[in-house]
């Protein structure tokens, strides 16, 4: 719809009680979150006629005005030559699968979702395991694109709008483990520092920073809450962390390390270069792996899935005598 003026659109029955920037990111690939949070400041996106913030929560029937946005190319790159392929790569990630849920192990590199300039993603890739847009898989979740591990996807849009009001609701467990610069002090704690996330073309920093720590009383702070415990540590140097965010903000683990003085290794935007950190293998590459997801499944019961160490993370720890264990398998109770 590139270029064709304003439009609107109605929020289907299966679409209800989802966040606007995330519907819109379901039909508009192309469009970015600092794109649509820009345009719900200006008040060109609206819905039902009212100006509305890009968290807010949609209900079925609703009407979404639409200015021109950057147009669909992610599905147009799934030609029929190429779904053999994707689906093929696809299910090398397969960490668990039923009628209701894909549970995946993400690799680093992999964007979660398109861009601009990025025509290889997982939301791409998703349409190789149907056969047309309204039956394929959908994303309730992401991971950054150079953090790996577990992510689950939704079979139906019954199944999305399920678990959404799960990860909404705070009934999922993450678990992240991330190689830290540093040693934390103390070894374990809470981290409950409000986030602010402003629009990468206004104020980018340094290496593509976008969140920061938000100052009392500013405006826009969205609250974040971090546990971590240190599992390991080579000296001060370095220290292996359990992470588990009890919100999910943008950046909130990377953020929230950098605050308490244990950046990511390999962060470019929130960590600070220091010289010897070369000696770990592959510390240009981010160090951040969600280990384990535990969720309530669709059909009843509990899912916990655990995921395998992406190679860079795993010579990091063989070179720093880090010892992990393998992952449990899938387990539904």
């Amino acid at each position: 719809m590139s270029g064709q003026g304003v439009t609107s659109r109605q929020v289907g029955a299966d679409e209800g009680d989802v966040r606007l920037d995330r519907w819109l990111r379901r039909h508009f690939p192309g469009v970015t979150q600092g794109v649509v949070e820009r345009l719900c400041r200006t008040g060109q996106i609206r819905v039902d006629g009212a100006r509305v913030a890009a968290a807010t929560r949609l209900a079925a029937g609703q009407s979404v005005r639409i200015p021109p946005l950057p147009a669909r190319a992610p599905a147009a790159a799934v030609t029929p030559a190429k779904r053999p392929q994707l689906a093929a790569e696809l299910q090398r990630m397969i960490l668990y699968q039923d009628a209701h849920v894909l549970v995946l192990a993400k690799p680093p590199g992999l964007p979660s979702q398109g861009g601009p300039g990025i025509t290889h993603h997982l939301d791409a890739m998703l349409h190789s395991f149907a056969a047309n847009d309204a039956d394929r898989p959908r994303l309730v979740h992401r991971l950054d694109r150079d953090t790996s591990g577990v992510l689950v996807v939704a079979r139906s849009a019954a199944v999305a709008a399920k678990l959404a009001a799960a990860f909404r609701g705070r009934a999922v467990e993450k678990i992240y483990w991330a190689i830290v610069a540093g040693r934390p002090v103390p070894v374990a704690g809470r981290i409950d520092r409000a986030l602010i996330r402003r629009d990468p073309a206004e104020a980018a920093g340094p290496g593509g920073a976008r969140v920061y720590l938000a100052e009392d009383g500013e405006d826009d702070a969205a609250s974040a809450i971090t546990d971590y415990r240190t599992l390991d540590h080579a000296g001060r140097r370095f220290a292996w962390l359990e992470l588990r965010p009890l919100t999910g903000r943008t950046h909130q683990l990377r953020v929230h390390c950098a605050a308490i003085g244990a950046a990511i290794l390999g962060d470019s935007a929130y960590g600070i270069p220091r010289e010897g950190d070369d000696a770990v293998l592959n510390a240009d590459r981010l160090h951040l792996h969600a280990r384990r997801l535990r969720f309530p499944h669709p059909a009843g019961g509990t899912l916990s899935v655990e995921a395998e160490l992406p190679a860079h993370m795993a010579a990091s720890f063989r070179t720093l005598g880090f010892t992990a264990p393998p992952p449990a398998p899938p387990q539904r109770k």
